[in-house]
């Protein structure tokens, strides 16, 4: 995923033209009013066809915005999925809210049926994740959460870029999230983006995001505030880089789709071996490369002759960061509070267990994957072909 590999002098000068400026914060604040971080919203919301965008610090703190627009607190549920990374269920419980986790299929996305069993009169909020590029099946999990009354929230970290039908992904549901870290596509060190076609979600984001002020132009300090709020803004800096950066997108999912047809095609040869599901492989942005085995075995037996070859492999199964059964302080409930909340505090609250998801676990334990790199030429294609040729000699 990552656009570092393309940082280039565009970006050095952007940066050079901030610091000329002299303006590092977005509002109106002496020596004068920002620029970048709000011609990058109104860019972003142009790239992928919504009315509004918000920048914030980071895809964390945009779910954390998104979840308080939507008036998510103490005593509401969330449904996620067990597959994805900690920020997803960190921002809901950072609401006073409970994570509720459902499986997810061969899309290694939110199951729809499996969210539908999950649903109770508590629900709040449904978060699906476009997990490593590609699509969730949001259209059945839009119309299930429709038929409740229930909003959607796409978390979008992983998946700037990717398209369903023509439609970029984060903007079917009530907000959209991206993040734009150090290991994004898009990437400006850290930052996130919000994106929304509701005016009044967008203002409670937007006021939200900054201490509550409602940006009325009445000079910094003196606007209202119909609410409390926190500090998740955008600085100048990272507004630039995202604008230089947003401008190198297409290009960037037309290589990482080359490469992947490329290794794709490679490893369709291996016997027993199956793809991840992808509901829409044109709009795939293509960061990944994802395949079952069979079983637990053959999966570990593949990652071994693939890294004896300099073509390592995701061991999803063992992964600590995105995956339900690796997540030992949640299972814990880990906390530094001494009253253990968020924990203890939940109302019906129910310890979590790595036995929890069983179809997630079974999955994750037979997946692999490459994450794709801007940078590979044909020498390392040839390279990870050849290590592909060493597995299918040896099944």
């Amino acid at each position: 995923m990552p656009g570092f590999e393309w940082l280039d002098d565009k970006e050095t000068q952007a940066l050079v033209e901030v610091m000329n400026r002299g303006i590092l914060f977005r509002y109106d604040m002496p020596p004068g009013r920002g620029k970048y971080v709000e011609e990058f919203e109104k860019t972003f919301a142009s790239y992928t066809g919504s009315r509004f965008a918000l920048a914030v610090t980071s895809g964390s703190a945009a779910l954390k915005v998104a979840l308080a627009a939507l008036g998510v607190g103490p005593g509401d549920e969330v449904i996620t999925q067990g597959f994805t990374f900690v920020a997803t269920w960190e921002a809901i419980f950072d609401c006073g809210a409970k994570p509720v986790f459902c499986e997810v299929d061969q899309t290694l996305c939110m199951d729809p049926e499996s969210m539908r069993s999950k649903i109770t009169p508590r629900t709040r909020c449904i978060i699906p994740v476009h997990m490593m590029g590609a699509q969730a099946s949001i259209a059945q999990i839009k119309a299930i959460a429709d038929e409740r009354g229930i909003p959607v929230l796409e978390d979008t970290a992983q998946a700037v870029g990717c398209t369903l039908n023509g439609r970029h992904v984060g903007t079917s549901g009530a907000f959209g999230t991206y993040s734009f870290d150090a290991v994004k596509t898009l990437t400006t060190g850290e930052g996130g983006m919000l994106v929304t076609d509701d005016e009044g979600l967008f203002q409670n984001a937007s006021e939200y995001h900054d201490h509550g002020h409602d940006h009325k132009p009445v000079g910094r300090g003196n606007e209202g505030r119909r609410f409390i709020g926190f500090n998740f803004r955008m600085m100048e800096l990272q507004g630039a880089l995202g604008l230089v950066q947003l401008a190198k997108m297409p290009k960037m999912v037309e290589t990482y789709r080359h490469h992947k047809n490329a290794l794709k095609e490679a490893l369709a040869r291996v016997p027993g071996l199956t793809f991840r599901e992808v509901p829409d492989a044109a709009g795939d942005s293509a960061t990944f490369l994802t395949w079952f085995m069979p079983d637990v075995e053959a999966a570990g037996r593949m990652a071994a002759i693939l890294a004896e070859h300099n073509a390592g492999a995701i061991p999803w199964g063992k992964n600590t960061w995105h995956n339900f059964a690796r997540w030992e302080h949640l299972h814990a409930g880990a906390t530094l509070h001494k009253g253990g909340w968020p924990f203890e505090r939940l109302e019906g609250y129910s310890s979590y267990s790595p036995e929890d998801l069983p179809a997630t676990r079974d999955l994750l334990a037979r997946c692999l994957s490459w994450q794709i790199m801007l940078n590979w030429d044909e020498a390392r294609l040839q390279q990870m072909t050849e290590a592909v040729n060493h597995v299918v000699a040896a099944f």
